[in-house]
């Protein structure tokens, strides 16, 4: 059995008036909330068991597509902290998690789950031209991304130039019970302020550096973040046509 992991505790500030009243997954985009897309793409490669864990507003989660389990103190804590909340399920079975502003195509869950390994990370190798799309100065945003036979040497560094970044993660990864346990081995050591604070590419590059083995897969495109109004109009007018743009995720514009 593979089941899937929706991190989709965080409001999601950026959005502004987008989520005065919902959570940052809920927001819409083409006419769907990002949840529904992120749910259909799952289903699509045969993940119907998924769980979100929710934060802000979770109570407008749709319990009627996916079981909802909420991280209480989802405004004092970081991305790591929202995932230790579903450990009981990543113990359970090997899991896709997704975090809950990113919508991707079915085939990208696909390369992920075909992909061995018990941590195994997305990156996209086409990502300049979305990260040049996004910001005036992609440099600053992006982070330092290096793989080898599809094994992770480096992430979350800066970066001095554009042209030593080969990728950057997606947000979208498979943890096997395995791997799981491994990240809370890892995380059991480190005092609970520090967990509180840390984000999952952190989280990456430390357990690197602890000797973990992480896996990547490597994808071109049809995937995109939602994480300010100008992301939200970026997608909306590029998807206005179809098979125009290289990261539309929708399954019936490829």
């Amino acid at each position: 059995m593979r089941q899937g992991l929706i991190l989709a505790a965080g409001r999601g500030v950026r959005l502004k008036e987008h989520t005065a009243d919902r959570p940052k997954c809920m927001v819409e985009v083409c006419g769907r909330p990002i949840l529904d897309w992120a749910i259909d793409s799952l289903n699509a490669r045969g993940i119907a068991q998924i769980t979100a864990v929710g934060g802000y507003c979770a109570d407008k989660l749709p319990q009627d597509r996916l079981r909802v389990i909420t991280n209480l103190r989802w405004a004092e804590t970081n991305m790591v902290s929202t995932l230790r909340c579903a450990s009981d399920i990543l113990h359970a079975a090997p899991t896709v998690v997704s975090y809950g502003d990113i919508l991707y195509h079915p085939d990208i869950v696909a390369a992920l789950l075909d992909t061995p390994g018990d941590i195994v990370l997305t990156y996209d190798r086409w990502w300049r031209p979305l990260w040049e799309s996004r910001f005036e100065r992609p440099l600053e945003d992006a982070e330092s991304f290096c793989e080898s036979d599809g094994q992770l040497l480096e992430i979350g560094a800066r970066a001095s130039s554009l042209d030593d970044i080969q990728g950057q993660f997606m947000g979208l990864l498979k943890l096997s019970p395995a791997g799981w346990a491994q990240i809370e081995a890892f995380l059991s050591r480190l005092p609970v302020h520090e967990v509180d604070k840390l984000d999952t590419t952190s989280l990456l590059a430390r357990l690197l550096s602890d000797g973990v083995r992480i896996a990547t897969v490597g994808i071109e495109g049809r995937w995109c973040e939602i994480d300010g109004p100008s992301d939200l109009a970026l997608a909306e007018q590029r998807c206005a046509t179809p098979h125009t743009w290289t990261h539309d995720w929708r399954e019936s514009a490829w």
